[in-house]
């Protein structure tokens, strides 16, 4: 009889049924389990004498199969000076050495202990207990085309098994968590490394990595990190769990800044922080099907400057980002849970990419509503110059919407919203838009330098009144450049959606969804530098100068006309109209004026489209066609049956036509037909989509 002592008085129900589950045990069946338990434990015993016995046999077997596949699958010669037990569970290796075929050597150690644990084995996981290693020498070298790492970026040289899979039916979660595992498998409880050394040269750079000693020690790691030769050093510390997926890590340099020469002289990206903060908080699996990764980012003082970003140095003082990245078996994305928070704005963006049964893209921008001032307030230092020290009042919320399907890009669909409550700009700063009011001088650039000053306004000759610029003129630019304009506060989606869609099946930037209001923007308020945050600086303008109504729609169109390039130094269509036509802008027949719109997008090459008799070529009459029919759709121009409006009756000043015959010939493959019709049909599918929309909204008001 089994005897349970009194449990006091805190003995519960289910105590009772344990003790009640106890009594009904009896000694026979007590015996059998014994017995069971005993020969497992003798049969472990018997296995691990056997594997104790034959671990050398096993680890020079297993040796041997990572060289032969390190050399079949990268053409790698991995050699192992000498490789033993030195405990029960530790693997030192001496002298290993990794040589690319042909290559400089790649990796050196002296010596490396590795400690595994043991019940990780069981289920087929080798997770690291304890690491030691001393004198680390990485080196990688590139010489003209040629390094010793190329092998990292090429696919291994095997052989497809019977039971592999297509990369469109690969399970994208399984695989990130299989790729997850290991390499939070292989981060060690314990970890003593001595002596690192990482070196980068090629042509023309070459850099230092510097690490004396990196400790972990149950978990917690500390390290210092040299940057070639410099006294300064790196700070590294942090926690790391991998059992339970967890890290953390943390980098700063004691008061000074974290920089990373290699990045400027490789990219010309110069890039610095004082400190740096990454953290895994979570990995786990939901309904066994999608995991999840959460997440977060923080930097401090972080200043960056490129010439394709900026022109000046961009300063984020303090910047956060929390996400959650969730993986399906066809899809990957970041939550729409995740913030990025830069001072008091923040933002919530999204992202999806799908793989089957189409490859489709989803992204949103989202920021909750908020004064309008922490809007501008938030913009890092040098990253808008025309926008610092403007004032306003209000509140906004922004929402962006876009999705692309790869295989129908004309479907793409886009959209965006600025929501304004009571908003109002009460001090323009550096933007100074009201300055387009009145008279201003103008300075176009090419190449980066100043062209000339133009005095925008009656006080220059050539300036023209928009009341003395031929419809005919004003009504071709608007159907070609921007048929809404009267109508739109400053964009048109569906010209982003088009632009988009022309984009990616040309797979290059072909054409971009400009309006005159953008247009008119970057030529007046902002340099001539393509950088990146140029674009969004333009789009804050216009949206503050079409939201507030600062401008006219007709004093836009008519500072736009005067100032937009139409050939060799030629600004205006005041100077446009006497270079061509030896006219003024309010004679200009249809003909002409669906010709000078026609060369906006490409100033430069208008003379390209006249023979030597100042005809205009052939493969221009499409081009007739299409816009013309357009505008006497639109009631703008008189319908013409014949399809050409205008264009045999076209005639370039005598002065400008080009000699016979041989120029004729080298003029025309400048600028072959197959070009325009390529532009032509980008311009048509463009117009087509905008137009349809139109029609679409008369029909269903």
């Amino acid at each position: 009889m089994i005897i349970i002592p009194y449990l006091g008085a805190g003995y519960t129900v289910t105590d009772r049924m344990f003790r009640h589950f106890l009594d009904r045990i009896t000694r026979r069946q007590l015996v059998i389990g014994g017995i069971i338990l005993g020969i497992l434990a003798f049969g472990s015993l018997i296995a691990f004498a056997v594997a104790y016995y034959k671990r050398e046999a096993l680890l020079a077997a297993t040796i041997t199969r990572v060289q032969a596949a390190m050399n079949r699958d990268h053409q790698i010669d991995l050699a192992i000076g000498k490789a033993y037990f030195s405990g029960l569970t530790t693997v030192t290796f001496e002298d290993v050495s990794a040589t690319p075929h042909d290559r400089n050597q790649l990796a050196r150690v002296d010596d490396v202990a590795i400690s595994v644990k043991l019940f990780p084995l069981i289920t087929g996981d080798v997770k690291f207990g304890r690491v030691r290693a001393r004198n680390v020498r990485i080196q990688l070298m590139k010489k003209d085309s040629i390094s010793n790492y190329d092998f990292l970026f090429k696919a291994p040289d095997t052989v497809a098994s019977e039971n592999s899979q297509p990369a469109e039916n690969i399970n994208m979660a399984q695989a990130a968590n299989r790729m997850l595992n290991s390499v939070l498998y292989k981060i060690p409880e314990n970890m003593e490394l001595r002596n690192f050394l990482l070196t980068y040269r090629d042509d023309s750079i070459q850099q230092r990595i510097i690490i004396p000693e990196a400790d972990i020690n149950n978990g917690n790691l500390t390290s210092a990190v040299f940057l070639n030769d410099s006294k300064a050093a790196w700070q590294v510390s942090g926690k790391l769990n991998p059992n339970r997926r967890q890290l953390y890590i943390r980098v700063h340099a004691n008061g000074d800044k974290v920089a990373l020469p290699l990045l400027e002289q490789k990219f010309g990206l110069q890039l610095s922080f004082d400190t740096v903060e990454a953290r895994l908080r979570e990995v786990y699996w939901a309904n066994n099907e999608f995991l999840h990764i959460k997440g977060e980012w923080a930097v401090k003082n972080l200043n960056i400057n490129h010439w394709r970003i900026a022109q000046t140095d961009v300063a984020v003082p303090d910047a956060h980002a929390e996400g959650e990245i969730i993986i399906g078996g066809n899809h990957v994305e970041l939550s729409d849970k995740s913030t990025v928070t830069v001072k008091n704005l923040e933002v919530h963006p999204y992202i999806r990419y799908t793989t089957t049964p189409d490859k489709t893209y989803a992204f949103s921008l989202e920021t909750p509503e908020m004064e309008a001032q922490d809007l501008f307030d938030s913009f890092p230092k040098g990253l808008f110059e025309s926008l610092e020290g403007i004032r306003v009042s209000g509140k906004i919320q922004y929402k962006l919407s876009a999705f692309l399907d790869t295989e129908r890009p004309d479907s793409v669909q886009f959209d965006s919203e600025m929501i304004q409550k009571d908003f109002k700009v009460n001090a323009w700063g550096n933007a100074k838009v009201q300055k387009i009011n009145t008279t201003f001088v103008y300075t176009p650039f090419e190449n980066g330098k100043p062209v000339r000053d133009i005095v925008v306004g009656p006080e220059n000759p050539a300036f023209v009144p928009l009341a003395e610029i031929s419809p005919n003129l004003k009504n071709a630019i608007l159907t070609t450049e921007d048929p809404s304009f009267f109508s739109h506060n400053g964009f048109v989606e569906e010209a982003i959606r088009s632009s988009i869609a022309i984009n990616y099946k040309e797979k290059a930037f072909k054409r971009g969804g400009s309006t005159i209001s953008m247009q008119l923007v970057k030529n007046a308020f902002l340099n001539r530098n393509k950088t990146m945050v140029r674009k969004l600086e333009e789009i804050l303008i216009v949206w503050l100068m079409e939201s507030t109504r600062a401008v006219s729609k007709e004093r836009m169109l008519e500072v736009y006309l005067n100032i937009i390039e139409w050939g060799h130094n030629v600004y205006g269509i005041g100077e446009a109209a006497r270079y061509y036509f030896s006219k003024h802008p309010s004679q200009l027949t249809v003909g002409e004026s669906i010709y000078l719109a026609s060369i906006v997008p490409r100033p430069k090459t208008g003379l390209y489209s006249f023979n030597h008799e100042g005809r205009l070529k052939p493969y221009m009459t499409p081009y007739f066609n299409y816009i013309g029919n357009i505008m006497a759709r639109r009631g703008l121009v008189q319908a013409d049956s014949s399809g050409s409006y205008g264009f045999y009756t076209v005639s370039l000043r005598e002065a400008l036509r080009p000699a016979r015959p041989a120029t004729i010939d080298t003029l025309q493959l400048e600028v072959p037909p197959t070009d325009f019709e390529v532009e032509l049909n980008q311009v048509r599918g463009l117009l087509d989509r905008i137009f349809r929309n139109d029609q679409q909204e008369e029909e269903n008001p």
